[in-house]
């Protein structure tokens, strides 16, 4: 395979060894993005030998493609899903993760992406990247679907712990993100709570909520509960990771219910087996509407370069959609947009 990697422009570090399912999915994935993105050339992190091996049996189901766009750089170590942040910082050097992260560090890629451990991943990130001026701590965020589309959620999950301080900067970046890079004029902030009312929730979020209140440049409207999320009340959905990510994986559990209740009820009969091919295309077009699939792949904000977060149990249509993601954001310059914006606004 070709060696080494030229300009970033728009290469992309796949960390091809971490998640949970097999790294031939995530090799799968890589080949159908090459087809899809012409000039996009790639950095497979990983096995060399396993790499190599299911590029050889893999690639003959696809497209031929310029071998120049794609490149495989060996990494003894894989970070494992239940390894704890600290141990994974310490034992970075040779880890598939970090040699990704790596790539970007030094300018040989653009963008990182993993499907391998969370917390792994934040830490390390934050070492090899660092965090914008004013930034405390970086936010996972995603798109979650919603009524008329989909809302930004962040934190989903890197920090289960926060500040009311860090809530705030969440926010800022979530604004400015949704404004810059989802063409969003004067995206809408809404602050995750047990109520509306200003005398609900805790003394973070309290605190959290005057901060916003305060800050006239943001389009706050308050307080939101958890059914307005998915209403589409919001176009910036703000909370801490421990909530964040009870939400976001409630609302998947929601979604597959449906699915699978509605699969269930259309083969009881007959009848009804026959009405559920009449009415397929409708109901294709719903379960892809909310199919966390399509939602796949979440930005680290804060950091001074480009990770994406796959999940970790994505199969090669997940990891696709989160190649896709990196790609989005590698062309609208996410840290270049962001990073003057953001300490000008926390600094304002």
């Amino acid at each position: 395979m070709p060696g080494r990697s030229t300009a970033p422009g728009r290469r992309i570090a796949l960390d091809i060894m971490s998640g949970d399912e097999s790294p031939r999915s995530r090799i799968r994935a890589a080949l159908r993005a090459l087809q899809i993105y012409p000039d996009l050339h790639l950095s497979l992190v990983g096995n060399q030998t396993l790499i190599t091996d299911h590029l050889c049996s893999d690639s003959l189901d696809q497209a031929p493609f310029d071998q120049s766009r794609l490149t495989v750089i060996h990494a003894e170590k894989t970070i494992g899903m239940d390894e704890k942040p600290s141990s994974a910082l310490r034992a970075k050097d040779g880890s598939s993760m970090w040699v990704a992260l790596a790539q970007v560090a030094d300018g040989s890629a653009a963008a990182c992406v993993s499907a391998g451990n969370t917390g792994a991943l934040m830490a390390m990130g934050r070492f090899a990247l660092k965090t914008f001026v004013g930034i405390d701590r970086p936010a996972i965020a995603g798109a979650v679907p919603c009524a008329g589309g989909s809302v930004l959620l962040l934190d989903m999950g890197a920090n289960v712990d926060c500040s009311a301080n860090s809530l705030y900067q969440f926010a800022v970046m979530g604004s400015l993100f949704a404004a810059s890079v989802r063409g969003i004029a004067a995206p809408r902030v809404g602050l995750l709570n047990i109520g509306i009312e200003d005398i609900k929730g805790n003394e973070r979020v309290k605190l959290a909520n005057q901060l916003l209140k305060d800050d006239r440049r943001l389009n706050y409207i308050g307080y939101i509960e958890g059914d307005d999320v998915f209403a589409g009340r919001a176009d910036v959905v703000v909370c801490d990771g421990f909530v964040g990510n009870i939400a976001l994986k409630t609302g998947e559990g929601v979604a597959c219910l449906i699915r699978d209740r509605l699969v269930a009820a259309f083969q009881q009969t007959l009848w009804r087996r026959f009405l559920s091919l009449l009415i397929a295309p409708v109901m294709h077009k719903i379960n892809k509407s909310i199919d966390p699939v399509v939602y796949n792949g979440a930005c680290f904000l804060g950091l001074q370069g480009i990770v994406v977060k796959s999940h970790g149990h994505s199969d090669e249509e997940g990891f696709f959609r989160a190649i896709a993601e990196a790609v989005r954001e590698v062309d609208s310059d996410v840290p270049g947009r962001l990073a003057d914006e953001v300490e000008l606004m926390l600094k304002g």
